[in-house]
């Protein structure tokens, strides 16, 4: 609900710039018409601006604590490719990927300052799913090495425009954490946890432990 919220005040702040920039640039007369016309339009960029965090921030939960973030299940689909089912809580997510080892990652969002103060809580976003061959012939014509989880189009992406990962902003700190390289077989099982070294990987079923014991 958190981020839903943040989702919602971002929004509307965006549209109120958007207003203000709008009023600028064709409200009454154009007395110094190239200066308003300058403003107008940065102050539109800069609804525009708010308009995508707000975007950006949709996508994001808040980072449970104690519980797994998700469960991933593998279902071969022949010829080295498999579906991977993606469970969070009530949604299910279903993407390609082909190869012999998975791995994940996972958008960060760590609160500071006057953010942290008022009790908003760590948030996560699944960004990708990648598969790989240990061949490296094999993987060089991997048709699905990557699965984007994002709901965020790859042209709207500010996090990947901006390379926001490692960055020290005002309010927040954003980190992309990557899981180790897992197995994939079919029928394979894994929950996915944030751990304080990172993200921890684990099987739950007998199909994972056998894929484990045989990597």
């Amino acid at each position: 609900m958190q981020y839903l919220g943040l989702t919602v005040v971002v929004a509307l702040a965006a549209l109120l710039v958007v207003a203000v920039a709008l009023r600028v640039l064709f409200g009454g007369a154009w007395l110094l018409g190239f200066l308003r016309g300058v403003l107008g339009g940065l102050v539109l960029a800069v609804g525009g601006l708010f308009g995508l965090v707000a975007y950006e921030l949709y996508g994001f939960r808040a980072l449970p604590e104690g519980e797994p973030l998700a469960t991933v299940t593998f279902h071969s689909q022949g010829n080295g490719t498999f579906e991977a089912e993606i469970v969070q809580d009530d949604e299910r997510h279903l993407v390609l990927v082909e190869g012999d080892l998975w791995q994940l990652q996972l958008r960060a969002l760590q609160w500071k300052g006057p953010a942290s103060l008022i009790g908003l809580e760590p948030g996560y976003q699944l960004a990708q799913l990648s598969g790989r061959y240990m061949a490296v012939e094999q993987q060089a014509l991997a048709r699905l090495p990557n699965a984007r989880l994002s709901p965020v189009p790859a042209e709207l992406d500010l996090w990947q425009r901006l390379s926001l990962d490692g960055h020290d902003l005002l309010i927040v700190e954003p980190r992309l954490h990557r899981s180790e390289r897992m197995p994939m077989a079919d029928g394979a099982r894994f929950t996915l946890s944030m751990a304080p070294t990172g993200l921890l990987i684990e099987p739950v079923n007998m199909q994972a432990s056998d894929a484990l014991a045989r990597w």
